[in-house]
């Protein structure tokens, strides 16, 4: 099993498989012999460090069982690939996907792990033409290296930048056409969807490289786009809910806290509400 530790407190993941799938999933494995909600999502879905994450209040709040597919450090691909996931959003009065970052996606430029999507594989030819001057070897995960990228040369950083957007569109269109009946987005986050990140300014915020037009672009293959956005405060005082040990820290300073959570499971119930009155 695995856990996560915060002196006597513990949490016990219960990972699980559906299928013949190679993915673990967070449990309880769920029975889908009646009505539920799929979901899809990153580690904020898979609910690392947090004891109720998301999916499981949106169980509570709704009654309706409540399928969590989300997976650490997930990218589209890995829902794009494993055709399980599929047959279970198919059978889903509705299905909600985490907006991920374009980031952890395999591309013209470089090739990710196809179940651990933000270990970085290899470079392309394009990219080795690209940055002749930069020695791949060294990298093992893709955001050491998008900042090696964007750190040696900005203008040629651009060039990636907007493969991967470009990528992350029609990924995410796919996904949303394999994926049959209701489904909603949820943007979940420390901040509103906005506009593109100006060049020369670095990486950005999570989900890398995603803005509001690119959202607005997938508007008629949703039902709905739920956004999340929590203050600064409210993802300092949410992090007292989570359940860490000291070594664990540095990536807790990366989670949006149980506040987020809170907040999602509220707005996702009463859009799903909505939708099963429409």
């Amino acid at each position: 099993m695995s856990f996560e530790r915060a002196g006597d407190r513990i949490i016990d993941y219960a990972p699980c498989r559906y299928g013949r799938s190679k993915l673990l999933f967070r449990g309880p494995r769920q029975r889908m012999q009646g009505r539920y909600i799929a979901v899809l999502g990153g580690t904020e879905t898979y609910g690392r460090f947090m004891a109720q994450p998301w999916p499981a209040l949106l169980q509570d709040q709704t009654g309706t069982e409540v399928v969590n597919l989300g997976l650490q450090n997930a990218g589209v691909d890995v829902f794009l690939n494993e055709p399980i996931l599929h047959d279970i959003c198919a059978g889903a009065d509705v299905t909600v996907i985490q907006v991920l970052g374009a980031a952890n996606m395999s591309n013209r430029f470089y090739a990710v792990h196809p179940r651990r999507n933000d270990r970085f594989l290899r470079a392309s030819s394009m990219l080795k033409a690209l940055y002749p001057d930069l020695d791949f070897a060294v990298l093992n995960f893709v955001r050491h290296l998008l900042a090696a990228l964007a750190d040696r040369s900005p203008d040629r950083f651009e060039v990636v930048r907007l493969e991967l957007r470009e990528a992350w569109l029609a990924r995410m269109k796919l996904l949303l056409t394999r994926i049959p009946g209701r489904k909603v987005l949820l943007w979940l986050t420390d901040h509103a969807p906005g506009n593109a990140v100006p060049p020369g300014s670095g990486l950005g915020r999570d989900p890398l490289f995603v803005d509001a037009d690119m959202l607005a672009d997938l508007r008629t293959h949703v039902a709905d786009i739920v956004t999340v956005s929590v203050t600064p405060q409210q993802v300092a005082d949410g992090r007292a809910g989570l359940v860490f040990g000291d070594l664990d820290l540095p990536v807790v300073q990366d989670m949006l806290g149980t506040h987020a959570h809170d907040q999602a499971a509220g707005a996702l119930a009463d859009t799903i509400a909505r939708l099963s009155r429409a």
